[in-house]
């Protein structure tokens, strides 16, 4: 399994935008899809935005599409999750999740990601 650590997370303004970052350990972080997934206090947890292992295809939810942006870093471990026009409905934890997987496509379901991060929470403010 991978290890992941998220960072990033924060209090803005509507209309702002933040960078989230999940940096993983071990050496076949190349192999594994990653996701973003949120959570919002008394809702269950949401897909937000994945991407494959060879970093060739991206997947975003519709309330997302448009406003993020999710990349990866083979070298640094890392993958990222950009947050642009941030909405007070984008308020949440946001978890880094890992699914070790060749596939050029991503289910973007929870139940499919086996490795989590502890989660960093994003505050968007009206």
């Amino acid at each position: 399994q991978v290890q992941l650590v998220e960072s990033g997370g924060g209090l803005v303004q509507a209309g702002g935008s933040l960078r989230l970052s999940c940096a993983a350990s071990g050496r076949t972080f190349s192999i594994y899809a990653m996701g973003w997934f949120r959570q919002a206090p008394g809702k269950e947890r949401e897909f937000v935005a994945a991407i494959t292992w060879r970093g060739s295809n991206t997947y975003y939810a519709d309330s997302v599409k448009g406003r993020a942006a999710i990349s990866r870093d083979t070298a640094k471990n890392t993958v990222y999750l950009q947050m642009n026009s941030l909405k007070p409905e984008d308020t949440a934890v946001y978890y880094c999740a890992a699914t070790r997987s060749l596939s050029n496509t991503v289910t973007p379901d929870a139940r499919h990601f086996g490795s989590w991060g502890q989660g960093t929470q994003v505050t968007v403010s009206s």
